[in-house]
């Protein structure tokens, strides 16, 4: 069967021209490395980090599949719950968004195919959702099968964001393994729901996906925060397919390593350059990349070219390639092999280094070895401590980490609680790790590592809409109509940063190379 009966967007009556996108500077770049470095052979750090800029009112219009487990263990309070969150979904969503329902048993069923969510239909989607009811096996891979057949098939795909949510609350005892669907460039983000789901086939699932996260929501009044936070990324995409390129300078440096997450990477070993793809970006959200270089002995002390940076993205239709940053040094005799790179390389090295020691942590509780994993997440605590800044734990990157440990701590105090709820959390925190992307787990109110600003929004309009599922909730149009009048310049901001930078950069290359010429007059 074929799914291309996805809706066009028709524009509201009097909706007026959506803005023209502004495509310069929707991803601000950012360099840290030390100034100095010696004269011998040495190795350096340098630390790229690409921030999706604030605007979102020319936003790309949003395709997302929700698929839903509607088995027999949703009866209850569980399909309830779902269906609160499910409408909070359909009432944030505007005109420019479309939305299909999947849901799951013994095999899955098309609920509707992709809908413009309008006033006139956003009664008839929550019609659809009140109407769910539970009974069935789980059959969690056709469920992922046919979500992801609904975006296949569409007419209507160029320049839209993509997403699809998938949620269970139980072991798939019906068809394939969904950890072994081919999912493609397509985020999937998975959320495991009570206490008797496959963490390690949802994990998978979100692994196997371009940017999907792991959420574990074992407790089941928060469904509506864990989806409001996949869905405050997924309407503050600001571009789409980020790659960053970082590339040797030929005779000062060499690449020896780059670490970016589980992001795929691509070699060119004849330009001696590493490409990362991200994919997509939300607005205020961070990428961060380590490069370590190693640098060649020289005589004398001089200044250093030893590493190029680009980047580019889509937005709509439009392709935007940056021009190359560069990353220079002093090379000075004053400078030693020893020295501490900038605090911030320090930080995002202790978060990789945490995450590694949860991954082992979990290893060994999957090994029964439960004492050996309680020290090694105290040992990560204790190393968080070593990182140079005046106050550790009032750090926010620092503190979100020790909130991170803690929590798993708690989680690991018998191997019954770890089977049920330590290994979820582990493995949810590996992902979201790897992402560098928001994931709910644990208190989801505290443990806010790598939120963005609309996260922390919709997380309080999702607490009171559970509460009052009746009362008015506004459009993401809405909040962004907020966020501009409360900031009218921050569509601005990132271009104007970008064409100074660029400035900045074009007036360094001329006293560069009328340095270079009278150097060899």
């Amino acid at each position: 069967m074929s799914f291309n009966d996805d809706e066009l967007i028709i524009p509201p009556p009097n909706s007026g021209p959506r803005p023209t996108p502004i495509v310069p500077g929707r991803v601000q770049l950012v360099s840290k490395n030390n100034n100095m470095a010696p004269l011998e052979e040495n190795t350096q750090k340098v630390l790229l980090e690409l921030t999706g800029g604030d605007s979102t009112s020319d936003r790309s219009g949003l395709d997302l599949v929700a698929v839903l487990d509607v088995s027999g263990s949703m009866q209850g309070e569980k399909i309830d719950k779902m269906k609160t969150a499910m409408k909070f979904v359909v009432k944030k969503l505007s005109s420019i968004d479309r939305l299909s329902i999947v849901t799951f048993v013994d095999t899955a069923t098309r609920i509707c195919p992709l809908r413009q969510v309008t006033d006139a239909t956003q009664p008839e989607l929550l019609g659809l959702i009140d109407a769910l009811q539970p009974g069935g096996n789980t059959n969690i891979s056709d469920g992922l099968q046919t979500g992801l057949k609904v975006l296949a098939d569409r007419r209507l795909s160029s320049g839209r964001v993509v997403g699809v949510i998938l949620m269970s609350d139980g072991q798939q005892n019906r068809g394939g393994n969904a950890a072994d669907v081919k999912i493609g460039n397509v985020p999937v983000y998975t959320f495991g729901f009570g206490a008797d789901y496959d963490p390690t086939v949802l994990n998978a699932v979100a692994r196997n996906s371009m940017g999907g996260t792991f959420s574990v929501v074992n407790d089941v009044d928060t469904l509506s925060m864990a989806f409001s936070q996949c869905l405050a990324g997924l309407l503050t995409v600001v571009v789409q397919d980020l790659t960053v390129t970082v590339a040797r300078v030929e005779d000062e440096s060499t690449i020896q390593k780059v670490a970016a997450g589980n992001y795929p990477q691509t070699q060119d070993a004849n330009a001696g350059s590493v490409t990362v793809a991200f994919g997509d970006l939300y607005s205020k959200e961070v990428r961060k990349v380590i490069v370590d270089l190693l640098l060649p002995a020289i005589d004398t002390d001089r200044g250093a070219d030893i590493l190029e940076a680009t980047y580019s993205y889509k937005t709509a239709w439009k392709l935007f390639d940056a021009p190359p940053a560069t990353v220079t040094v002093r090379r000075s005799g004053s400078a030693f092999p020893e020295d501490d790179p900038p605090v911030d390389v320090m930080k995002e090295e202790a978060r990789l280094k945490t995450a590694t020691m949860i991954r082992q942590a979990r290893t060994m509780a999957d090994g029964k070895k439960l004492d050996d994993a309680l020290d090694k997440l105290v040992e990560a605590q204790n190393a968080l401590g070593d990182v140079p800044v005046a106050e550790p734990y009032d750090d926010p990157l620092l503190s979100a980490l020790n909130t991170e440990l803690k929590e798993l701590l708690k989680l690991m105090k018998s191997q019954e609680v770890y089977e049920q709820q330590g290994r979820p959390y582990a493995m949810s925190s590996e992902t979201s790790h790897d992402r560098q992307r928001f994931a709910a787990r644990g208190d989801i109110e505290r443990n806010r590592l790598f939120a963005t600003p609309r996260m922390d929004k919709y997380l309080e309009q999702a607490k009171k809409f559970d509460k009052d599922p009746a009362a008015p909730l506004p459009s993401a149009d809405a909040d962004e109509k907020e966020e501009v009048a409360a900031n009218p310049l921050a569509p601005l901001a990132g271009p104007i940063t970008f064409y100074i930078q660029a400035a900045i950069q074009a007036l360094q290359a001329i006293e560069k190379l009328i340095s270079n010429g009278a150097k060899a007059v």
